[in-house]
């Protein structure tokens, strides 16, 4: 699905980088007719595997749904060596959490998740309650140029950064400039290099609408030019690496460098809770320890998420971690050779049915979700006005038969406008 711009991500003069109202006027047509269908805050109990209880009361009495929203694409968020750390954890320091500044006291256990993360991705780990907030610390600390030898960079967004990322250009605005420029145009990117000593760029490396950053051709600009690099992969992590680094950590050196931060979550591919911050220099490292805004004011990863990102370290420390991520190709190569898309043999997890009209993929969505199968809508501002569609989250434990009856009941309502190869052909 080709995204154009949303009000998130134009660029404007200093102070005006929100259009709120506008936003909230668009949308909201989409998000009532969006709840009014059963399609958002759904509320449901996980059973096994990727279902799901639909509604409240009696479980035995509610519908059960095949779910394809949730983005633990490792199928590790009920696993039960994850549960049973977070259990484990509450009941060894019989709390859930600490109610002061992490510059003051943190969990033992804490300590040990960040130094086992940094073990295993070969990084200066911090763990944060969200990715939302570690993107939060990361930014004004960028902008301000500690992160560049003291030198203020100009701040360059690619234009289809995640929200969680764009939401900070005003504070980053009021450091230093900003640019935003089209999508993975990396000549964009290099010409501005080549007019600024210090450029720092801001993308995701896995799109959550689809699609990755060319992180060859970015790691040859900062080869070439001293480019920082700001990625989050919140969505790539776990799913590539031998150890789960993710796909921007596995394409670096063995040692980060000091012009690279990868920001990941702990609760996606990874099956926990929680996101982190990986560094590469020690002095970095000081830095967001003593000067992140969420680090220093806000509460650490609770416990719970504590022990279950522990357990999940096990488990990417195991033979399991690999299955799943072979079984998880597998099942990407059954939803291509059943439903064809512009993602199509690309390794990511996530496709993106292209419906155009908000209130047709709405109408649309709902067919599925009474067909047995929860799938995202994504309307403005998500994505732009007109580039409505249905999003769909594959995962390692999805039953082939029920990608393969989604697939079937897509063709239904969906005309099939990309030529796509038969499934055993797919599949070889």
């Amino acid at each position: 699905m080709q995204q154009r711009s949303s009000p998130f991500h134009v660029d404007r003069p200093a102070g005006h980088f929100r259009n709120t109202a506008y936003m909230i006027e668009k949308s909201r047509p989409y998000f009532d007719a969006a709840h009014a269908a059963g399609l958002m805050a759904v509320q449901g109990r996980s059973t096994t595997g990727r279902t799901f209880v639909l509604g409240a009361g009696p479980v035995d009495s509610r519908p059960e749904v095949i779910d394809f929203v949730r983005c633990s694409y490792l199928g590790l968020d009920n696993h039960p060596v994850i549960v049973a750390g977070a259990i484990k954890a509450i009941e060894t320091h019989r709390s859930l959490h600490w109610s002061c500044a992490r510059t003051r006291l943190n969990f033992d256990l804490l300590a040990e998740l960040e130094r086992t993360l940094s073990e295993m991705f070969g990084a200066r780990v911090i763990a944060f309650s969200t990715v939302m907030l570690a993107n939060l610390g990361a930014m004004p600390l960028l902008a301000s140029g500690q992160l560049t030898g003291g030198k203020k960079p100009v701040v360059v967004f690619d234009r289809l950064a995640h929200i969680s990322l764009a939401y900070h250009k005003p504070v980053v605005a009021d450091e230093t400039r900003l640019e935003t420029i089209a999508h993975n145009d990396v000549d964009a990117l290099e010409r501005l290099c080549r007019e600024h000593p210090v450029v720092a760029y801001v993308c995701d490396g896995v799109y959550s609408m689809g699609g990755n950053a060319p992180i060859k051709e970015l790691r040859q600009l900062q080869e070439r030019y001293g480019l920082f690099l700001y990625i989050d992969d919140a969505h790539g992590i776990s799913l590539f690496g031998d150890k789960g680094e993710g796909f921007a950590r596995s394409q670096f050196p063995q040692v980060l460098g000091d012009r690279t931060i990868i920001i990941a979550s702990l609760a996606k591919g990874f099956g926990a809770s929680g996101g982190m911050v990986m560094l590469g220099t020690a002095d970095h490292e000081a830095l967001f320890r003593r000067y992140s805004i969420p680090y220093a004011f806000s509460v650490a990863p609770n416990l719970a998420a504590v022990g279950a990102a522990l357990g999940s370290c096990k488990i990417h420390r195991s033979a399991e971690l690999g299955e799943r991520q072979r079984r998880l190709v597998q099942r990407i190569k059954v939803f291509d050779a059943g439903f064809a898309t512009a993602e199509q043999g690309n390794p990511f997890p996530i496709r993106m049915i292209a419906i155009g009209s908000e209130a047709k993929a709405i109408a649309i969505a709902k067919e599925l979700l009474d067909a047995g199968f929860y799938t995202s809508v994504t309307f403005f501002p998500t994505v732009a006005q007109g580039d409505a569609g249905i999003r769909v989250c594959i995962t390692a434990d999805h039953e082939d038969r029920d990608i393969e009856r989604l697939c079937d009941c897509i063709l239904d309502r969906v005309p099939d406008t990309i030529d796509r190869p038969s499934r055993s052909s797919a599949l070889s």
